[in-house]
């Protein structure tokens, strides 16, 4: 009798943990692209830094996915990406058949109040970034500005992508900040856009990151055909020794965490979020097929021919640098919001 009961408890829970694992709610992440592709939602138009990335990563993360699906990519622009990061959020699937990226400040928008950002970034799924960022402002070669000191006696006019973009943020605040003297044109649907009004002469400069400048315009900075004003982000770029530092730029203490808080989206980087919510086991199969991604060598080898640096960090680790952006003191937090709306 003693066997019969051991194995007739045997016998039930094997049968539970049959019905468990099968049933709907707990579906094996095998069986997620049964018939439908992922989804990679662009937060830009074609042709810019953010473009090229998602684009590429989703050529290569399918492989690393189950079943091996196709991957969609769908540039969705508007609002600095405060539309595609809403989208995500709010409307596409929460199935692990949709992903996105969007621009590296975005998070910042709904901490400051942003119009149009209706997500929650400490909700949103993290899945990680490539890469870490610099930010540079750059003058072509004959514009009036040429250094930081000329930035503080003449204008210099710059192209504008839209909110929740460092083409805009970062060139509105330090006009306040540190007194500096650009001058904003909206309307550019990328940074690609932007660089061709330099070439017209349309505009003089812009704020973009530097990966993005030597990608796209892989000669402006060995011909000198543009000068790097200054840099910012989380530490100088060692690609960039000489190049004055925003931080040291601070003439107060205030000043230097403003402007911490101000450039921490640089440390975002280039960011693939997910819908939130997600089931436990489909977060975890996006973020090993992103990590997984970063250290296969086609598409490193991608990356390569397209001058882009992978410098990867985790979803884990975007996470909690987002906990962390959210812990600024709240009046510098009102301060910043205001300048860069």
């Amino acid at each position: 009798m003693a066997f019969a009961s051991r194995l007739f408890a045997a016998a039930s829970a094997l049968a539970l943990a049959s019905s468990f694992a099968h049933s709907p709610a707990h579906a094996q992440s095998s069986d997620v692209f049964a018939n439908k592709n992922l989804t990679m939602i662009i937060g830009f138009g074609p042709g810019g830094g953010y473009d090229l990335w998602g684009r590429t990563v989703a050529r290569h993360i399918v492989n690393h996915l189950p079943g091996k699906p196709a991957g969609v990519p769908q540039n969705m622009p508007g609002a600095g990406s405060y539309a595609a990061a809403s989208n995500i959020f709010n409307i596409a699937p929460k199935d692990g058949t949709v992903m996105g990226i969007i621009a590296r400040d975005a998070a910042l928008g709904p901490l400051t109040g942003a119009e149009g950002a209706r997500f929650d970034p400490l909700k949103i799924s993290w899945i990680g970034t490539p890469t870490t960022e610099t930010n540079v402002c750059i003058a072509r070669t004959g514009a009036d500005v040429q250094t930081v000191d000329d930035l503080y006696k003449k204008t210099l006019i710059v192209g504008d992508t839209g909110a929740g973009t460092g083409t805009r943020s970062y060139p509105k605040a330090l006009n306040d900040l540190l007194g500096m003297k650009f001058k904003l044109i909206a309307g550019f649907p990328s940074s690609s856009d932007v660089f061709l009004a330099m070439e017209r002469g349309e505009v003089d400069g812009i704020c973009e990151s530097l990966d993005s400048v030597k990608g796209k315009r892989p000669d402006w900075l060995p011909n000198n055909k543009v000068k790097i004003i200054f840099q910012g982000g989380e530490e100088p770029s060692h690609e960039l020794p000489g190049v004055p530092f925003i931080n040291d730029l601070a003439k107060t203490e205030q000043q230097k965490q403003e402007l911490t808080f101000l450039y921490a989206g640089q440390g975002i980087g280039r960011p693939f979020v997910a819908p939130p919510n997600l089931p436990p086991d489909r977060l975890a199969m996006l973020r090993k097929a992103f990590m997984e991604t970063m250290k296969d060598p086609d598409f490193l080898a991608d990356a390569k021919r397209q001058k882009l640096d992978v410098e990867p960090h985790d979803g884990e680790h975007l996470e909690k640098l987002i906990r962390q952006i959210y812990a600024t003191p709240k009046p510098i937090v009102s301060k910043i919001g205001e300048l860069i709306k």
